[in-house]
């Protein structure tokens, strides 16, 4: 591996994170050594500030468009760690990525060590298949950004939750009801879950940057680029493993026969 040190960076807002067990779930699996520090510090630094909340996504139809953003965001972004989430506020994945890399030390800023900065920031990227932008858990690259309200919001939830809740507010009914009959079929915020399903992020983190191959179109395989809820629960949960392919790759990335 290329990688010889991992960083991982905080969420505190989500202790359903489990840093400890993150850091185990690596050295295990890839055999690197592993630091875990807290959350990135915004507060003191205005032009990481202004850069975070000028990544902000005005128009969801539209390739991203820089804008001078208000005080009143730049507060927000400050105090972010003290909500306990972000809420529908958009961030191009790209542009959030560029803001925080420059808070990374310039030791620590080469090849050989990873950082994966997990944010409660909803992150996007564009697509120009529908011209529109589309929730993301993973933004890769280095540091790779692991986004634990993309990984709630972006893959769906299950197309008869939608017909009902639709109906049902239509009618002025509670929606309650909707969701507690498909509670279980997705991710709900602080879901007990959530650990083990970023240790397969994390794997697709990882190998993106060690071979430029994060996704597998195998359901069955960890690697999964899931876009719906239970494929995500199928492949972390049900199989929690790696196809063929991508364990024989693991074994030559980590020198394992």
């Amino acid at each position: 591996m290329k990688t010889v040190n991992i960083i991982l960076y905080d969420e505190p807002t989500v202790p359903e994170i489990n840093l400890d067990a993150a850091v185990k779930f690596i050295k295990d699996t890839f055999n690197v050594p592993v630091e875990k520090r807290g959350p990135i510090n915004l507060r003191y630094d205005k032009d990481i500030l202004y850069k975070i909340a000028a990544s902000r996504i005005k128009k969801l139809n539209m390739p991203f468009q820089r804008q001078v953003p208000t005080f009143e965001e730049m507060e927000f972004e400050r105090n972010t760690t003290h909500s306990s989430m972000q809420g529908m506020t958009y961030y191009d994945g790209f542009e959030l990525q560029s803001a925080l890399c420059r808070l990374l030390s310039k030791t620590e800023s080469t090849q050989d060590v990873f950082h994966i900065i997990f944010t409660n920031r909803l992150t996007c990227t564009f697509s120009h298949t529908d011209y529109r932008y589309h929730g993301r858990a993973l933004v890769c690259s280095n540091p790779a950004i692991i986004s634990t309200t993309g990984i709630i919001e972006a893959p769906a939830k299950p197309r008869e939750y939608y017909s009902k809740s639709m109906a049902y507010s239509k009618m002025g009914l509670d929606l309650d009801e909707i969701k507690e009959k498909f509670r279980g079929t997705f991710l709900e915020y602080h879901d007990s879950r959530l650990a083990e399903i970023i240790q397969g992020y994390i794997m697709q983190a990882i190998f993106y940057y060690e071979s430029m191959e994060a996704f597998c179109s195998d359901v069955n395989c960890r690697l999964y680029n899931a876009h719906w809820q239970k494929d995500l629960l199928h492949s972390q949960l049900e199989i929690g493993k790696l196809c063929k392919k991508h364990q024989d790759m693991l074994s030559q990335m980590t020198n394992k026969t």
